[in-house]
């Protein structure tokens, strides 16, 4: 089985990056700004592109909350909201601007996704305890 890196986390960490700011982000070059400028035309390459875009979401999200469960997904959450407001009242976040919040919330997206498909390594490294999905039916 493999180790959890922190390569490994950082490559998990990229590719959830990767597919948040692809879909959403504040700078108008996006998935989503695409598909509002193209509507109600919808193009072969926007139809495939938004699929491909749901597919990647369903593995992310089902991989983060098969691993992290309900609660933890909710306690991730509640992790980086809080920390959103640590950054306010330290002065590092601006929630007058609109410029920050989105990015630090985006970012935050995909920290817990990354977090959320590299737990289960790291449960099996201070557990000892593998997650199991799947059983071979040949056993």
């Amino acid at each position: 089985m493999e180790r959890l890196t922190l390569a490994g986390f950082a490559l998990r960490l990229v590719a959830a990056l990767a597919l948040v700011l692809v879909t959403y982000n504040p700078t108008g070059n996006s998935w989503v700004h695409w598909a509002y400028a193209l509507l109600p035309r919808v193009t072969p390459v926007l139809a495939l592109s938004g699929l491909v875009l749901l597919a990647a979401w369903a593995f992310f999200l089902r991989a983060t909350t098969r691993s992290l469960g309900l609660f933890g997904v909710l306690l991730g959450i509640g992790v980086c909201a809080t920390l959103g407001w640590l950054f306010a009242s330290w002065g590092w976040l601006t929630l007058s601007t609109t410029g920050a919040l989105p990015w630090f919330a985006l970012v935050m997206l995909a920290g817990l996704l990354a977090f959320g498909l590299s737990w289960s390594h790291v449960q099996r490294r201070v557990t000892g305890q593998a997650d199991v999905e799947e059983v071979d039916a040949k056993l």
